[in-house]
């Protein structure tokens, strides 16, 4: 053979390559292989050419070990209740806005909002396991807790206390000592009765001359419009809207917190068996409640909307929409105390907690030994939400 033959046989043995290198093998490696094969150069003299070949050889099948970890199941919609303090007004629409938007039922909870009769009663209420959650007044929370009401407080909304005396503007009543010698209406269980105290002592009220009657709470507002007594006390988050929806004058407002009442406003609670028992769903419950109180501050109209929604025309007219509105803009402005530095939706405050307590050893002669922060936890309140 000639020199010719040899580069026949290269170009051979590069086609070769080339074609397996277009085999579809499915896990390909690239190898070297040295091929030596006897040619003859000249007719009388056999020769070794050493040609080196670059070929596609199969690897071995690769084993591969899949493992899976099967995800948690998901669990089951858990009916809860939450009650109110009061009869519905504005301040309790994000609860019926959360179950519009589907919000709790995201976080399996099928939530029922009850009607309350004052935030005292709503406490034995959950207390006595009636209802699994209550919104409730920080003052009437500590209060019963101090007393051995197994209950704590899970989530701080109102993070601002709003009791006041308010007074019709036609009573001649300008200043706070003008209440000596009038009547004030007021609601057994109301939370806003527990400070009450607190503020003839450093108003320099005669308690004496100032006869506080109770009425029915659906009663209270209608007798005070009648002209049955000249005060009520209630909240300004809601009694003044309601005063001025039933076609009262916007009242005289003396706040609690102008005479030395520092406090929280307005509670989550839960009994402290739940709380030991069921904490994934108190954790739900309060992230569930917190998104709902959050989307009503992007949207307030869509959560009075939707409690007016929940109960239809008969029982929220125009007027009680507007007055909804009012009521919940309120609250939406108090939902951070001035503690709360790094204002966490929902946080209760060790130093909020502390100064009610020691308005009620000072002022109301509780005997508790119980630090602050046995009446709340921050255990389920997240630092920030989804």
């Amino acid at each position: 053979m000639k020199a010719q033959t040899v580069y026949k046989l290269l170009a051979i043995a590069l086609v070769v390559a080339l074609l397996a290198s277009c085999a579809p093998p499915p896990t390909p490696q690239v190898v070297e292989k040295v091929v030596t094969q006897v040619v003859t150069v000249k007719e009388t003299v056999p020769v070794e050419v050493t040609v080196k070949e670059t070929v596609m050889v199969q690897s071995p099948p690769e084993v591969v070990e899949i493992t899976s970890t099967p995800l948690p199941p998901k669990p089951e919609v858990e009916p809860v209740s939450v009650r109110t303090n009061w009869l519905y007004y504005g301040s309790h629409s994000p609860f019926f806005l959360g179950k519009e938007k589907g919000i709790y039922l995201d976080n399996y909870l099928d939530v029922a909002v009850k009607q309350g009769n004052g935030s005292g009663n709503v406490v034995k209420l959950v207390a006595n396991k009636d209802s699994t959650f209550g919104y409730v007044s920080a003052a009437a929370l500590i209060n019963q807790v101090a007393q051995g009401a197994p209950v704590i407080a899970v989530a701080t909304i109102d993070a601002a206390g709003t009791d006041a005396v308010l007074c019709n503007p036609d009573s001649g009543i300008a200043t706070i000592k003008d209440l000596e010698g009038k009547t004030i209406l007021t609601t057994a269980g109301a939370g806003v009765n527990a400070f009450w105290p607190v503020v003839v002592k450093n108003a320099g009220l005669d308690e004496g001359k100032i006869k506080l009657t109770n009425v029915a709470e659906a009663a209270l507002v209608s007798s005070y419009l009648q002209g049955l007594a000249p005060c009520i006390l209630g909240g300004i988050d809601d009694k003044p809207a309601e005063i001025e929806a039933n076609g009262g004058k916007t009242p005289t407002i003396f706040a609690y917190s102008d005479f030395g009442v520092a406090q929280p406003g307005y509670v989550i609670v839960a009994h402290t068996d739940t709380v030991k028992e069921k904490p994934d769903m108190v954790r739900r419950f309060v992230e569930a409640t917190l998104k709902s109180f959050k989307a009503a501050q992007a949207d307030p109209d869509s959560s009075v909307k939707a409690m007016a929604d929940f109960f239809g025309p008969e029982q929220f007219d125009e007027k009680s929409i507007e007055q909804a509105k009012k009521v919940l803009a309120v609250t939406l402005s108090i939902l951070y105390s001035q503690s709360n530095k790094d204002k966490i939706l929902g946080w209760n405050s060790e130093e909020d907690f502390a100064s009610a307590l020691d308005l009620f050893k000072k002022y109301k002669e509780l005997q508790t030994d119980m630090p602050p922060s046995a009446f709340f936890t921050n255990e389920f309140v997240p630092k920030t939400l989804p």
